[in-house]
C-alpha cells in the first residue's frame, strides 16, 4: 500500500470511530419471508419453498416503521426488502407505500424468476427506487448455481425491464447486478462483464461464496490462487472498456481488508457496518446487523418479545419491542469488535484496519474468523 493510500486509512479510522460512535441507522434491511423458488447451492439462509418460518405480516413491519420515524435521528434511511424470495409476497407494493409515506427509500434484492412487465410497473409505482438482480454466469453456470433450467432466462428478461427503464427515466431506479463467483464460473467472468456491458448494465457487484446455510455443504469456496485471479479481474475491469468505448462500475463487495488491493476493487475502504449503520428485522421477529450475520450471539433481540412463536400454523405475538430502543441500548458487541482479537487475529498486523474481518464471518463470538482476506490474497 503506497503512502497516499496509507495516510487516506489514517484519515479513514478517525471517521469510522466517529460514526462508531454516533450509530445512525441509515440502512435498514427487511427479511420478508424465508420462501424461496429456487434451491441455490450458495444460499446462506438455507431457505426452502415451504418454510417453517411464517412470513411476518405486513402491519408488523409497518409498526417498526412507526417506531424508526419517531426515535431515529438519522432522517434518510434506505429499506432494503429481502428473503427468501420477496416477489413470493403480493404484499410488497403495500409495503412500499407505506415506506414512502415514512419518508424514506426502499428497493428489493430478486432472483427475477418472477418479475413480469407488469409486476414491475406495480413496484415502480410503489415507489420503488432500487432493485438488484442475481445472475452468476450464462445460462450453465447460472443454473448449476440456481439449480433451476428456467432461472437465466428469467433474470435476463428482469434485467433487459430495468435497463430499459433506466434509459427512458436515467436515475428515478438504481439498478444492479449481483454475481457471487465459485470456481465454475471464474474463468467465465471476462465474458459475462462483456455481456452485461452489451446488455446495458452500469453497475456490477461480485460476491465471494462463504460457508455459511447450503454453502456451508457445497464446495464453493475459492482457494488463494482463485481468489487473487479474481480480485485481479476486479482491478482491470474498473479501468476497462470494451471496443466501443463503454464500461461498467464493478465494485467487490464489502467483504473483508484487503491490503494492497484496498481502493483497488472497490470505492471505498472495508468498513463492516452491521450494527452501527446497518440493522435489519428478520423474518421471525429477530433484531440484527445485516442480514448475512445469524448467529446467536450477535441477535440483539426480537421484536415479539422473547416469547414470540416462529413456526407456521400459530400466530405470532403483537409486537411489544421497540426495535429503536434495542437499536440505541444494544449491539454493544458489534460496535466494539475487540472480542474478536483472538485466534490468528490475534497478533495480526492488519488489526486497526480490518477489526477481525466482516461479522458474518464469525458464527460466534468465540470461535476463530471462518477466513481471512488478507491472508488469501497476501500470504503463501
Amino acid at each position: 500500500m503506497d503512502f497516499s493510500t496509507s495516510f487516506k486509512h489514517f484519515l479513514f479510522r478517525f471517521y469510522r470511530k466517529s460514526v462508531t460512535k454516533k450509530h445512525r441507522l441509515n440502512y435498514l434491511f427487511w427479511e420478508c419471508t424465508l420462501r424461496c423458488n429456487l434451491n441455490c447451492l450458495h444460499c446462506g439462509s438455507d431457505c426452502l419453498k415451504q418454510s417453517e418460518t411464517q412470513d411476518m405480516p405486513a402491519a408488523d413491519f409497518i409498526k417498526v416503521l412507526d417506531d424508526i420515524k419517531l426515535k431515529n435521528p438519522e432522517k434518510r434511511l434506505s429499506v432494503c426488502i429481502t428473503g427468501g424470495e420477496p416477489l413470493l409476497r403480493n404484499d410488497l407494493e403495500d409495503v412500499g407505500k407505506e415506506i414512502i409515506k415514512h419518508g424514506y427509500n426502499w428497493g428489493i434484492v430478486t432472483n427475477g424468476m418472477l418479475i413480469t412487465p407488469q409486476r414491475f410497473v406495480s413496484l415502480i409505482n410503489a415507489g420503488m427506487t432500487s432493485m438488484s438482480f442475481s445472475i452468476d454466469g450464462f445460462e450453465k453456470e447460472h443454473t448449476y448455481l440456481r439449480q433451476n433450467p428456467q432461472s437465466y432466462k428469467r433474470v435476463c428478461a428482469g434485467i433487459k425491464l430495468a435497463v430499459d427503464f433506466q434509459k427512458k427515466y436515467g436515475n428515478r431506479l438504481i439498478f444492479d447486478v449481483i454475481t457471487s463467483v465459485h470456481k465454475k464460473n471464474l474463468d467465465i467472468l471476462p465474458a459475462l462483464r462483456d455481456d452485461l456491458i452489451e446488455r446495458g448494465v452500469k453497475m456490477w457487484r461480485i460476491f465471494s461464496i462463504f460457508p455459511e446455510g447450503r454453502a456451508s455443504q457445497n464446495d464453493l469456496s475459492l482457494s488463494k490462487e482463485e481468489y487473487k485471479k479474481m480480485m485481479d479481474f476486479i482491478v482491470e475491469t474498473r479501468s476497462y472498456k470494451d471496443k466501443q468505448g463503454r464500461s461498467i462500475l464493478l465494485n467487490y463487495a464489502c467483504e473483508g481488508w484487503l491490503g494492497n488491493y484496498e481502493l483497488k476493487a472497490r470505492d471505498y475502504f472495508f468498513f463492516c457496518r452491521g450494527g452501527i449503520n446497518v440493522g435489519s428485522v428478520m423474518c421471525d421477529g429477530s433484531i440484527g446487523a445485516c442480514l448475512s450475520v445469524r448467529g446467536k450471539d450477535f441477535i440483539q433481540g426480537n421484536i415479539y418479545g422473547d416469547t414470540h412463536n416462529k413456526t407456521s400454523g400459530t400466530e405470532k405475538n403483537e409486537v411489544s419491542v421497540s426495535f429503536m430502543d434495542v437499536w440505541n441500548n444494544k449491539f454493544q458487541n458489534l460496535r466494539d469488535r475487540s472480542w474478536a482479537k483472538h485466534g490468528k487475529c490475534k497478533k495480526c498486523k492488519q488489526w486497526n484496519k480490518c477489526m477481525g474481518n466482516g461479522l458474518h464471518l464469525h458464527h460466534d463470538m468465540e470461535c476463530d474468523v471462518a477466513h481471512c482476506n488478507y491472508e488469501l490474497l497476501h500470504e503463501n
